[in-house]
């Protein structure tokens, strides 16, 4: 009877998976696979949605039963339950993006199939997207040169349309610069030459010699200037009367005629014409001007290069004041602090920041960096601008302000992964150093921070990962929605960080939620989020790239 307990027991203890761990190791793989397969699939989602935004669709022109017409693409498409109707009691339908706004008043228009008595494409049918009043579906019909008709019929109008339209847009995009940048730099050398006015008046006085000669030179400044913006003026009247008078006149579905300005063509062309080379054309040329050019309709066309130039350029800004400072915090706690209650307690504090709302840390960066560290730097560096027209130069939201920031939101990261790699470098090393006479800090320089530089590198990646993405805090300490202007110029020191800017997590939120045209924002909003992930992925494969080398370099060494 013993004997057959003794050999129940020993078969019991080798058959029991939950003895050896097994179910748990399942459990946790299982957790790990459901958590890598949602990441995917959120990222392929993403992806998908947001590269296929700017391939040409065809235009179809629908006939419906009661008598109207409607030319546009087939953005959406609800299917029926079997019973003829979905759970909101709506029979198939087709969501149809028209290109008629002027004379429907929608941008998106929802027919039934039911309701679809004739459905074709027509070969000449156009999209024309417009400059301002967003996007234009019709036929060509004629174009004019002021009353004279230069071209009629679809054909003829199209290829007057290849041949004169580039040159138009040219002239009109010269015009454009020169409104922008020329004349910005003008202004911006008077208001400078005011502000040294101002300021000679409150250092010297305002009768004092140095005022007056202040004064005579913005004075002899003006006039130079004047002159310069009158060259500008016969340039962009030039280029303007040039343009003048060509017109494009496309016939809409809805029967109406619209004519619109040559110059204000961005592009325009026929997909169902197109062929594969044509459509690719099409879509590259799409997504260049949506990474190089400005944004315009609100933020819902255009490109998004200031939102891409201030997302890149805040992040690495905000790195290189986050590593040094999370760095030497981490250093000080794990090298040099001795172990005591006031050092558990900053760690503890330091764990906690990390759960603290984003939001918590843009009310102080407000408070702090804007309204008193900013005020202070004014009130000392800027006192002429706040005299001449009472404008804050660093006393509200710039990119120093939301990097500073951000920086501080990302503190807590870089300080508890440094902490991690510098205990994770073998006490035998810095052992090994102090025995060959190297004191405490060459120890720290020459042997622990060169191995920990891969786990440094680590916490790095997290934070600007973190960051970058980051969109609360940015609403309250810099940046705006539409800022065409970059915080930078060839002045010294070229990036001017007192000036706001545009952040793509916040055209995203803007696009998305603030846009008149909700459902043309939509597949924009995919664009956008997947190019700020491309953007955060192309910062941390960089990063990671440095690891790896850094890793070579030191780990091998290691004993």
């Amino acid at each position: 009877m013993s004997s057959d307990r003794a050999s129940r027991r020993v078969r019991s203890g080798h058959a029991t998976l939950t003895a050896h761990g097994e179910p748990w190791v399942w459990l946790t793989a299982a957790s790990l696979a459901v958590a890598i397969a949602m990441i995917v699939g959120l990222l392929a989602f993403i992806a998908i949605r947001g590269v296929a935004t700017f391939w040409p669709v065809p235009l179809e022109e629908f006939s419906l039963a009661e008598g109207r017409r409607v030319l546009g693409e087939v953005s959406d498409r609800e299917r029926a339950a079997p019973s003829g109707r979905d759970a909101l009691g709506h029979p198939a339908r087709l969501l149809v993006r028209t290109g008629d706004f002027d004379a429907t008043g929608n941008h998106y228009e929802w027919i039934d199939d039911a309701a679809i008595v004739g459905r074709i494409r027509p070969a000449w049918a156009t999209v024309v997207e417009r400059a301002e009043a967003g996007r234009l579906h019709g036929m060509p019909k004629r174009m004019l040169h002021g009353e004279v008709v230069v071209a009629e019929g679809p054909e003829a109008v199209w290829q007057a349309f290849e041949r004169e339209h580039p040159a138009a847009r040219s002239r009109a995009l010269r015009a454009q610069r020169i409104d922008k940048h020329d004349r910005g730099a003008l202004q911006r050398r008077l208001r400078a030459a005011r502000l040294a006015v101002v300021q000679a008046g409150l250092d010297h006085g305002v009768t004092s010699p140095e005022a007056m000669d202040a004064a005579v030179r913005e004075t002899s400044l003006a006039e130079e200037i004047a002159r310069q913006e009158k060259s500008l003026d016969e340039e962009t009247a030039r280029l303007r009367d040039a343009n003048a008078g060509w017109a494009v006149e496309f016939a809409t579905a809805s029967g109406g005629v619209a004519a619109v300005p040559l110059d204000g063509i961005v592009r325009a062309w026929q997909p169902n014409r197109l062929s594969l080379a044509g459509n690719v054309g099409i879509y590259l040329s799409r997504w260049g001007e949506f990474l190089a050019d400005d944004p315009r309709e609100a933020n819902s066309a255009g490109g998004v290069f200031p939102a891409i130039w201030g997302t890149v350029t805040m992040t690495l800004i905000m790195a290189l004041f986050v590593a040094p400072f999370g760095v030497l915090a981490a250093l000080y706690l794990r090298e040099y602090a001795g172990r005591g209650p006031i050092t558990t307690a900053v760690r503890v504090a330091i764990n906690n920041l990390a759960g603290v709302p984003s939001i918590v840390y843009g009310a102080f960066g407000l408070g702090f960096f804007c309204y008193v560290l900013g005020a202070g730097i004014d009130d000392v560096f800027f006192k002429a601008s706040l005299e001449a027209d009472g404008q804050p130069t660093f006393g509200t939201g710039g990119l120093l302000w939301a990097s500073l920031t951000l920086a501080l939101l990302t503190l807590p990261v870089v300080i508890v992964a440094t902490e991690e790699a510098l205990s994770a470098v073998p006490n035998s090393m810095r052992e090994g150093s102090y025995a060959c006479g190297a004191g405490k800090w060459q120890t720290i320089r020459r042997i622990v921070l060169p191995r920990a530089l891969p786990g440094i590198m680590t916490g790095l990646i997290l934070a600007m990962a973190r960051g970058a993405g980051e969109v609360a805090p940015l609403m309250l300490v810099g940046v705006k929605k539409l800022a065409l202007e970059l915080p930078v110029d060839g002045t010294f020191p070229f990036i001017h960080p007192e000036r706001e800017f545009m952040h793509l997590a916040y055209l995203i939120y803007d696009v998305g939620f603030q846009s008149p045209n909700s459902q043309a924002a939509r597949p924009m909003v995919f664009t956008i989020t997947f190019l700020l992930v491309a953007i955060i992925a192309l910062l941390n494969v960089a990063a990671i790239w440095m690891r790896s080398r850094l890793r070579r370099r030191f780990v091998p060494q290691q004993f």
